[in-house]
């Protein structure tokens, strides 16, 4: 059996919102939208995509799993990104490490990395 990753589901108190946030740090499209979804992608062939869906509660605690983001120019993606409504957070990570984390407009943390030559750097 074959399985194949179709999209990153986020909850979000303004779905919306929280969706074009994403469309714009990943320069994606808004693919869909009514009232109980927004889904966002490169465009509606490529996977995975992200979908935002509606739930009462804000976020309590720090995210299981978060997005890691692969620059061309950290410093640069990092102030357009805070730009877009998103800030720096401490998470423990320290001050010697290699990447910048941020959270989104709802609190959800995300990393930039520094830059990669490939996959395997």
């Amino acid at each position: 059996m074959a399985v194949s990753l179709y999209q990153i589901a986020v909850d979000a108190l303004d779905v919306p919102g929280l969706a074009r946030f994403w469309a714009r740090v990943l320069d994606w499209k808004v693919l869909y939208e009514d009232d109980q979804e927004t889904v966002i992608g490169a465009d509606g062939t490529a996977l995975p995509g992200m979908v935002f869906v509606p739930v009462p509660e804000g976020k309590a605690v720090k995210n299981r799993l978060h997005l890691d983001l692969a620059p061309d120019d950290q410093a640069a993606e990092v102030e357009r990104i805070i730009g877009l409504g998103a800030r720096r957070v401490d998470v423990g990570q320290g001050d010697d490490v290699t990447w910048v984390v941020l959270a989104d407009p709802e609190g959800n943390e995300f990393c930039v990395l520094r830059p990669k030559k490939s996959l395997t750097d």
